[in-house]
């Protein structure tokens, strides 16, 4: 059995005889705070506590509720009188003036009462994680009471986009799956879901207006196992996908825990499954396969074809209508220029538009659909390809530099968000410098998917969204960080929960707490009580240093 580091933390929090002043280092809370003053004294929930609230509030009691019975085991009632803090309350209240930002919340306890209040929903949600985290993580003591210490914590995160990405396009996980993912991110605070739902491998989002895209592009006849290079194959098929009435559930799901799910939907490449359902859509217009393989395939989108854009702008007017997101992730990466090389819809494309290559090709296309979002009061996101950097040499041989020199395309549009992942580090710098908001995934120290020896705990509590050497005045540039859970080598849930946790909770503090207040050591204590949570909610984590 695995050490316990529990020490102070649980006899000061849940024994009752002991009205000692506690350290906040005795504290198990992830992400860290900005700011605990800790006073004296303890408040004990007991039958007759009562949860008050804003009449604004009623979602966020009724999950306060929930918290509380299946950690302390009482059934206490809710009032929506205003959510003002009296004797034997727990309150909750919105408070323009607490000035603790749309995400902030002062959650403040004494011997009496417990107030949560902030000047947003969001920040009294927080609020309530935090409390929670303050409660026996293994649910209801023995003794049948807990003590909480009397404090003041005034909170707000460091960053405001902090993401998880997951990956249901290679392996399809289900409703349960998705909903155990939210739940655990809004635990630890985190408020991005990135959902990947399509790419070479499966199309897993009803489309009306296209059901060929749920009837063969969620199906595939086999798929690769063991390796990138491997001959391996399941020799079974596998399918699945997401109903419309599904995905309004999860948003919905969601957005109770303050999470806005970022629906990503890649294109031009990564475009096989769709292609497979309407092959008069790809360059080639060749009849294909959904792959069965995993890596990089050769398969795009027609750029030169204006029913494609019909295509797709249907495709997104529909997952507009799902995702309220105010982004959309459009992918853009890993585009293989083949097709288009040797296409003359393409090559009469490039020569109308004076487009000097394949990189100002995708430009344009990328444009374009960045113009169609903005129409629909939405802007959009992708990996930095967008940019139009060869991070992958596929320009080397094609008579292009690493920027095509043609005018026809233009700038990437400004309002595009650029999700970092792959290159010098430069890249992103000049990119925050051109005025580009930044969501910062760099592959080698957030993708999920490398083990435990390419990405420890230690390495992914060590990443710094700001790139090294941004001036200061471009670090509001940087949105914040992105964690990608990609799915090529992860069939099951069980390796989804393994590979996630607990470096989740290590990002988590990354995108919430204030630089200066991280501290490994302290945080690896604070994670043996969050295990004692995650045992609780039967996550099956990865139990490393």
């Amino acid at each position: 059995m695995r050490k316990k580091v529990l020490g102070l933390f649980m006899v000061a929090l849940f024994s009752l005889n002991n009205s000692a002043l506690v350290a906040d280092g005795d504290l198990s809370i992830i992400p860290w705070p900005r700011q605990i003053d800790l006073n004296s004294g303890f408040f004990a929930p007991g039958a007759g506590t009562a949860i008050t609230h804003a009449q604004e509030l009623a979602s966020e009691a009724r999950y306060l509720r929930a918290g509380l019975a299946e950690l302390t085991g009482l059934e206490l009632e809710t009032s929506a009188d205003g959510g003002q803090m009296s004797a034997g309350t727990i309150s909750l209240r919105l408070d323009s003036s607490s000035g603790t930002g749309p995400e902030g919340y002062r959650l403040t306890v004494t011997p009496e009462a417990v107030e949560i209040a902030a000047s947003a929903t969001a920040g009294v949600f927080y609020g309530i994680q935090t409390f929670l985290q303050l409660l026996p993580p293994g649910g209801p003591p023995a003794a049948g009471r807990v003590q909480v210490p009397a404090l003041v914590i005034a909170d707000g995160p460091r960053f405001g986009w902090r993401a998880y990405l997951l990956d249901d396009a290679r392996w399809f996980h289900g409703v349960d799956a998705v909903r155990m993912v939210l739940e655990q991110m809004a635990r630890l605070k985190m408020n991005r879901l990135h959902w990947y739902l399509a790419d070479d491998q499966g199309w897993r989002i009803e489309i009306m207006r296209y059901p060929k895209l749920t009837e063969i592009g969620s199906r595939r006849k086999d798929t690769q196992t063991g390796g990138w290079r491997s001959g391996q194959r399941t020799g079974e098929p596998h399918q699945g996908f997401y109903t419309q009435e599904q995905v309004r559930d999860l948003v919905s799901y969601a957005a109770e825990r303050q999470i806005t799910i970022v629906p990503v939907i890649s294109m031009p490449g990564h475009a096989s499954a769709a292609i497979a359902s309407y092959p008069e859509m790809g360059t080639s217009g060749e009849k294909i396969e959904v792959e069965t393989t995993f890596g990089v395939k050769y398969n795009t989108f027609n750029v030169a074809d204006e029913c494609v854009y019909t295509f797709l702008e249907n495709i997104l007017d529909e997952v507009m209508g799902l995702f309220p997101s105010q982004v959309v992730h459009l992918g853009g990466d890993e585009v293989k220029f083949d097709q288009w090389l040797a296409s003359e819809q393409v090559k009469a494309l490039m020569e109308r538009e004076n487009l000097g290559g394949p990189a100002e090709v995708q430009r344009y296309f990328t444009n374009r659909m960045s113009r169609f979002l903005q129409s629909r009061g939405r802007r959009m996101m992708g990996w930095n390809e967008i940019l139009g950097h060869d991070l992958h040499g596929f320009l080397k041989n094609v008579g292009a530099g690493e920027i095509a020199a043609g005018s026809g395309a233009g700038k990437l549009a400004g309002n595009a968000v650029v999700n970092f992942w792959k290159g010098d580090i430069e890249l992103a710098r000049g990119a925050a410098e051109q005025g580009y908001d930044i969501v910062n995934s760099l592959h080698s120290s957030t993708y999920l998917d490398y083990d435990y020896e390419s990405i420890p705990l230690e390495k992914a509590y060590a990443f710094e969204p700001i790139p090294e050497g941004l001036p200061e005045q471009y670090h509001h540039k940087v949105l914040g960080l992105g964690c990608q859970m990609w799915g090529e080598w992860i069939p099951t849930r069980q390796r989804l929960e393994y590979q996630t946790f607990p470096r989740l909770a290590a990002y988590a503090e990354v995108g919430w707490s204030q630089r200066e207040a991280r501290n490994l050591q302290k945080f690896l204590a604070r994670l043996e009580v969050q295990k004692d949570r995650w045992d609780r909610d039967g996550i099956g984590y990865a139990d490393v240093p």
